[in-house]
């Protein structure tokens, strides 16, 4: 199999629209969430959100192409630029047909479906905009990419829920490895905080009631009662690595492996011993060749529900044994609130960092964990520690488990 590295990485999320923004608010502790301002959020049983800010496509791509595209592509083209330019990948230097395209959407355009659904009551189908369908599905997130780039090889959009971006990630490693492409460009993007997103979710009881931001993404605590949405996009530019050497690119990191099944338990709840999410992690440690005790550290699913967060320690525990109590762990949405499709790539991006910086962040909002929720979730403040690997977990909906294992890149590792 061929070897997969990391050479680009972009971020459009709660905390910032850059990589670097959203790793110094991690740095700092900045919890993003806040009052719903997107719509009026009266009646719902959700208020707050974690809301990209001070975002403007025309500076990621012209006016025309914005109109043409709805807010969760405008999110990935943004990011997927950052990630290129990054990677220094220079298009008219490759073969097009060689680099790939994987940006998946859990959800696609809610608001466009909700604009065209009100305006079909109230002014007929002749009315409706002609383009409703390629600004509505998920699938565009990828084709707006591909398009803005000229991203010519294999193009698919992964939807696995909130695993989705995690997915797309380990997909596009596979079609690397396998010699399918040179280059892809993977990852996730979202922006479902709109009156049926926040309503739906509501009515799941999936989202905290909390009205103090601070007490809101609190995974891995007592007292924690839902996830608060989120929203934004992560991309990364992965390459095969003589590829990558051949052009003398920076590398960030590399995909040593990638974990993926189902529980087949229930269409919401993660199965209740956590055997498909340990297995999950099991398989990734499998491929990379490492046994439980070389890994120190785990970027957390952790989204802040009673079952997730309960299921999960279960699963560390089921794969780690013991030396799960040795292990950090901590969850990037008690910051950024969850962004479903697009949590799992922002992740992976914030493991890239840690990896990088020797900093581990920490779990924001976690004062008092519940008895079985009993492992090291960096409570209090950051942690420091010179490790070579991370995992990161994402789980969905359906069941779909996901999971992602990096190393830290030192020089011309061999």
């Amino acid at each position: 199999m061929r070897r997969v590295v990391i050479t680009g990485m972009g971020a459009i999320t709660p905390l910032g629209n850059t990589v670097e923004a959203l790793w110094k608010g991690l740095l700092e502790g900045q919890v993003a969430i806040g009052p719903i301002t997107h719509f009026d959020a009266a009646g719902y049983k959700a208020s707050l959100a974690a809301e990209v800010r001070d975002f403007h496509p025309e500076e990621y791509m012209d006016a025309k192409a914005a109109r043409r595209m709805e807010l969760f592509c405008q999110y990935a083209v943004a990011a997927a630029g950052e990630a290129i330019s990054q990677a220094g990948l220079h298009m008219d230097q490759e073969d097009p047909y060689r680099v790939g395209c994987m940006v998946g959407s859990g959800i696609g355009s809610l608001q466009a479906a909700e604009r065209e659904y009100e305006r079909l009551l109230e002014k007929g189908p002749g009315r409706m905009h002609p383009l409703l369908v390629p600004l509505m599905i998920s699938n565009m997130a990828a084709g707006n990419v591909s398009i803005q780039y000229g991203l010519k090889g294999k193009s698919l959009n992964v939807v696995t829920a909130c695993a989705t971006g995690t997915h797309s990630v380990g997909e596009a490693y596979r079609s690397i490895q396998s010699g399918e492409a040179d280059v892809v460009v993977a990852g996730g993007t979202e922006a479902a905080i709109t009156p049926l997103g926040i309503g739906g979710f509501g009515a799941l009881t999936a989202l905290t009631s909390s009205k103090d931001p601070s007490r809101a993404s609190i995974p891995f605590d007592r007292e924690r009662s839902g996830f608060v949405m989120g929203e934004g996009a992560g991309v990364l530019v992965l390459e095969e690595l003589s590829h990558a050497r051949k052009r003398g690119a920076k590398i960030l990191a590399e995909i040593i492996g990638y974990g993926t099944t189902s529980d087949a338990y229930h269409i919401t709840s993660p199965a209740e011993d956590g055997s498909g999410a340990a297995r999950c992690m099991e398989n990734a440690l499998a491929e990379a060749g490492l046994s439980p005790k070389d890994l120190w550290y785990i970027n957390a699913h952790g989204t802040s529900t009673h079952h997730n967060d309960l299921f999960e320690t279960r699963a560390i525990k089921l794969a780690f044994g013991e030396h799960a109590y040795e292990m950090k762990i901590n969850s990037t949405k008690s910051m950024t609130g969850h962004l479903l499709g697009a949590a799992g790539a922002v992740e992976l991006i914030t493991c890239v960092k840690e990896l990088q910086e020797g900093y581990f962040h920490r779990t924001a909002g976690l004062r008092e964990r519940d008895e079985e929720c009993d492992l090291d979730y960096i409570k209090d403040e950051g942690a420091r520690m010179d490790t070579c690997y991370a995992l990161s977990n994402s789980f969905g909906f359906g069941g779909h488990n996901a999971s992602l294992l990096i190393r830290k890149w030192e020089g011309n590792q061999s």
